[in-house]
């Protein structure tokens, strides 16, 4: 793993909210740091409402992490293009990443500790 990344698993339970709609709570989450970057909060998938995902044909690469995949949020008010990704063949180093997701954190999509 890059010296500058540090993966450990997320004190308490989180969410993830988008248009009203809860779309996850875990108590497996985990806490990627990278640098001087905040934190991001990472999603086991199987705690996430996937029915409210769509995949987008976006992706890009990271050098430390690999090549990220995209989705978008549809519920009921909006969609939230590319609010999400997720590295589902991540380096080596960052492996506990896999079957994980993140969110982009807006007006219309919140990640909170509860």
């Amino acid at each position: 793993m890059a010296d500058h990344i540090r993966i450990r698993k997320a004190d308490g339970i989180w969410t993830v909210r988008s248009g009203g709609a809860v779309l996850g709570e875990s108590s497996n989450a985990l806490e990627l740091t990278e640098g001087e970057y905040p934190f991001v909060i990472y999603f086991p998938r199987e705690d996430i409402a996937m029915a409210f995902l769509d995949r987008t044909e976006k992706t890009t690469h990271c050098p430390h992490k690999g090549d990220a995949s995209y989705f978008s949020i549809v519920n009921k008010s909006a969609t939230v293009e590319n609010a999400v990704w997720s590295y589902e063949d991540p380096m080596e180093g960052v492996a506990a990443i896999k079957d994980h997701l993140a969110f982009y954190v807006s007006d219309l999509v919140t990640v909170e500790r509860v």
